[in-house]
């Protein structure tokens, strides 16, 4: 296993430099769940919620929330994101809807982080947009599938 890099020889938290890293093409794909009673995804589907368009809503939202994940997550560094794209997917034999991040970039390091954003708080827009008909909602299984670039390669979830 390799070293945590995120943490200096004196074991404090640091920024990784990537200035020397070459630039490359770099794609990371993540995904995520929210399960909802029948009712609540009906209403999602049918475009019948007072609030608007619930999907179109959570995908702005997780689009620019991937472009903000520095200002989120402290060790990040700020990337400049070349594509974003949200699907979502209600799955109605299981209540839910499935939202799949795509976030690519040219650059010295990877989108992994961009990708997990966008899909929790495309999660997160569907909740807050939904919860007064359905507060027990749940988002589960926010997890990276694939990343591709870089000196690592490439990595698909088995």
């Amino acid at each position: 296993m390799s070293k945590l890099t995120h943490f200096n020889t004196a074991g404090e938290a640091h920024m990784v430099d990537v200035g020397e890293k070459p630039a490359s093409h770099r794609q990371a794909v993540a995904e995520g769940f929210i399960e909802m009673q029948p009712e609540t995804l009906n209403l999602i589907q049918q475009g019948n919620h007072k609030k608007g368009d619930v999907l179109a809503v959570a995908r702005v939202a997780a689009i620019m929330a991937s472009k903000k994940t520095a200002d989120l997550i402290p060790l990040c560094h700020p990337i400049p994101l070349t594509k974003v794209a949200i699907d979502l997917t209600p799955e109605i034999s299981n209540h839910r809807i499935r939202c799949q991040a795509t976030v690519e970039t040219v650059g010295p390091t990877g989108v992994e982080m961009e990708a997990l954003t966008a899909v929790q708080i495309a999660l997160l827009t569907i909740y807050d947009m939904c919860k007064a008909v359905d507060r027990g909602m749940t988002m589960h299984s926010i997890r990276l599938l694939e990343k591709s670039g870089g000196r690592s390669g490439h990595w698909v979830r088995e």
